[in-house]
């Protein structure tokens, strides 16, 4: 976990994600991508925002190619809201923070 961002692996997506009770946006990056370095500070101030009403976390899809294949993951970055377990939303590319907090504050409504 970096700050209040977890960093998801196939080993944890599953507890972390599919079976969490809160919202989880998910940020599927690379580190060599800068659309994902742009919006990464964006993440993290999600993530310390939304602490304890939402789950946010991060899989770099080079070190986990299984779970973007899973995901339909083409471009990066790719966030994916799920809500008990299931993905409700996706959106493609660097967004600004409002579009992303509009998403997770209409999942905790």
């Amino acid at each position: 976990m970096v700050g209040n961002v977890i960093q998801l692996n196939q080993q944890n997506f599953a507890e972390e994600v599919l079976s969490s009770k809160e919202p989880v946006l998910v940020d599927f990056y690379a580190d060599w991508c800068g659309p994902c370095k742009m919006i990464s500070p964006i993440i993290d101030q999600i993530a310390r925002e939304y602490k304890g009403k939402a789950t946010v976390a991060k899989i770099n899809v080079d070190e986990n190619r299984d779970l973007a294949l899973q995901f339909g993951v083409m471009s990066i970055p790719t966030l994916i809201f799920f809500k008990d377990g299931r993905e409700v939303q996706r959106i493609l590319g660097a967004r600004p923070k409002g579009q992303l907090t509009s998403v997770l504050d209409s999942l905790i409504a």
